[in-house]
């Protein structure tokens, strides 16, 4: 009896130091988990601080004109935000609007329509365009798009579009080959491994039985991805097309190359322009004082405006929820 009682005892007293053992790396394990995610946050709010900082001698000099400014100029040391602020956006916008129904399409031909022998070998080139760097782009694009575009798509473009009453002021010359148009289609090709990926994966996920059942019903495969694949996969679709925009936004080097680096406000899409990085890019090597500031400053407006995007993007993916 008294060998039964001095057994329970050691295991209770092993049981009692294993457990305070569970807690002490469980304790660990909790800090090292809150320190990564408070650091992200002090990151996060650093790289905010320190824009501020730099940027105030420009609103200081400009106040908030500096946010619908249309002249950016060195020389006499006058800048305004609106030509890179409007040239990101249009740009982006263009190729949202290309690369989101053509990644769709390609995401629903992968899942629904293309043969097995070939879906291992498309899917794999995508994953890969995805990984190209951004520099290869932009040469392919200044070497190769920027001369069909200037020899063969944009007089067919001002010859064609640009004579429609209204929509034709976008497709107005000087067409150098250069511009926002350019931009955006080198910008649609780069955001799109991102879309078609990330729809390929989250259309993946829609259970067979929904599926097998549309078909039985007698449903086309149009009509299968617009009543149960896009409307179950919404959540994910609006997460690819935020990442999608988010790399458009914040874009520097194929943009670079293509976007013709004109600070001056277009009506024409296909004139030379800038955008937001474009500019810091061109410019902050040899900046100093208030025009430094002043890139600075449109780097601040390109950080508020990637929060804003990931900011609806949440609200959105919320709203989805909710319904």
């Amino acid at each position: 009896m008294a060998d039964a009682t001095q057994m329970a005892g050691l295991q209770a007293v092993n049981t009692s130091a294993a457990t305070r053992k569970f807690r002490i790396q469980d304790r660990i394990f909790y800090l090292m988990t809150l320190g990564s995610a408070i650091l992200v946050v002090l990151l996060l709010l650093a790289i905010l601080v320190v824009l501020v900082i730099d940027a105030l001698p420009t609103f200081e000099t400009f106040g908030f004109s500096f946010l619908w400014g249309t002249k950016w100029s060195a020389p006499v040391d006058i800048y305004g935000a609106v030509p890179a602020v409007v040239g990101t956006l249009v740009s982006s916008l263009i190729a949202m609007l290309i690369a989101i129904p053509l990644g769709i399409g390609i995401a629903i031909f992968l899942t629904e329509l293309c043969p097995g022998s070939l879906r291992r070998p498309i899917s794999t080139a995508i994953e890969l365009l995805a990984g190209v760097p951004s520099i290869i782009y932009g040469i392919v694009g200044l070497f190769i798009l920027v001369p069909l575009m200037q020899t063969y798509i944009l007089p067919f473009l001002i010859m064609t579009v640009g004579q429609v009453p209204l929509i034709g002021l976008l497709f107005q010359p000087p067409a150098p080959g250069v511009g926002l148009l350019t931009a955006s289609l080198v910008l649609a090709v780069m955001i799109l491994p991102f879309i078609t990926a990330i729809s390929r994966d989250v259309f993946s996920t829609v259970p067979p039985m929904l599926r097998e059942s549309a078909y039985g019903m007698g449903m086309t495969t149009w009509e299968v991805a617009r009543h149960i694949l896009i409307p179950y996969t919404r959540r994910g679709l609006v997460g690819g097309i935020m990442l999608g925009l988010g790399r458009a936004l914040g874009e520097t080097m194929a943009v670079t190359f293509v976007v013709g680096s004109v600070s001056r406000l277009q009506s024409s899409i296909i004139s030379p322009s800038t955008t937001i990085s474009a500019q810091i890019a061109n410019n902050f090597g040899d900046a100093d004082g208030l025009q430094l500031s002043s890139l600075i400053a449109l780097g601040l407006l390109l950080f508020v405006l990637s929060f804003c995007v990931l900011a609806v993007a949440r609200w959105m993916i919320g709203r989805g929820e909710a319904l």
